[in-house]
């Protein structure tokens, strides 16, 4: 990037509670702590159900062109399992997601990668083969991009390191319509040291290297409660935990994350929220 040039800004936010009414209490939470982008589900994360919505919430959503919008979808779900029954399920859950994404405006769902459970990672990433590219085949260009989040590493998981995500992209044929969300305490958990300024360009260098800057399309950004190479999935507030506050910086300077949204799954409620929104404004000020 030369001098003349300037660097996209990437808007900031958070995963935003919706009970009540996702625009009516999702977009008010954003307004409160001060959020440029938000992150929502649009059904139970940590069930099977789905549902329609409520066409007026989210024509209130779609409305709000100015805020970037993203889903996450249930934690349920799992492409790579061997049990038919649950990956029948995630499919369902899957494309509900996608789905309700396109009616939200949202630019992307997120989905963990999925573990193997038993059997090898190849054997998983066959299974996940075998289930997500008949559905990405048949919902075309008509909902929003599939993003892949790397886990923290635990057990049979098919993707953790930046590395993993090259077979799993692979494994769809570099499907157009699939893209990645980096969560900064999963990578840390998964052994990546980004608790330094170079070891976070590090990390993204290598992004840019075997994935591609044009597949990178959301990060969260969490602190970790755990340890780099731990293998523990548990987000801190940013500043509070083993990364520390300074390497996030880096998000506001490199190439691979230049506009790409930034939202935080930090622990709240908003009070909490609003310090760290505010903690990252800084640093991208500074950046």
């Amino acid at each position: 990037m030369n001098n003349t040039e300037q660097r996209p800004q990437s808007p900031i936010g958070a995963h935003v509670p919706v009970a009540g009414g996702m625009a009516t209490k999702g977009l008010a939470y954003a307004e409160k702590i001060g959020a440029e982008t938000v992150q929502v589900f649009v059904s139970n994360p940590r069930g099977w159900a789905t549902n329609d919505g409520d066409p007026t919430q989210d024509a209130m959503m779609r409305e709000r062109t100015d805020l970037p919008v993203f889903v996450h979808a249930p934690y349920l779900i799992n492409p790579g399992t061997p049990n038919e029954e649950t990956a029948a399920k995630s499919i369902v859950s899957m494309e509900h997601a996608l789905r309700r994404s396109a009616r939200i405006g949202a630019l992307g769902a997120v989905m963990h990668t999925g573990s193997a459970v038993s059997g090898t990672r190849e054997d998983g990433l066959a299974r996940a083969r075998e289930r997500l590219l008949p559905m990405l085949e048949r919902l075309g260009e008509d909902v929003p991009p599939l993003l892949l989040e790397p886990m923290a590493g635990q057990g049979q998981v098919l993707c953790a390191t930046v590395d993993d995500l090259v077979p799993y992209f692979e494994a769809l044929d570099w499907h157009p319509n699939v893209g990645v969300c980096l969560d900064t305490a999963h990578l840390f958990a998964a052994g990546h040291d980004i608790s330094t300024v170079e070891g976070m360009r590090e990390a993204l260098d290598r992004f840019g290297e075997v994935v591609g800057a044009d597949r990178l399309k959301l990060v969260h950004c969490n602190d970790s409660k755990a340890p780099c190479g731990s293998n523990k999935d548990r987000h801190e507030n940013i500043g509070k935990g083993h990364i520390g506050a300074e390497p996030f910086a880096e998000l506001f300077r490199h190439p691979v994350t230049a506009g790409v949204p930034i939202t935080l799954e930090t622990p709240g409620p908003e009070g909490p929220h609003a310090e760290d929104v505010d903690t990252l404004k800084k640093l991208r000020e500074q950046a």
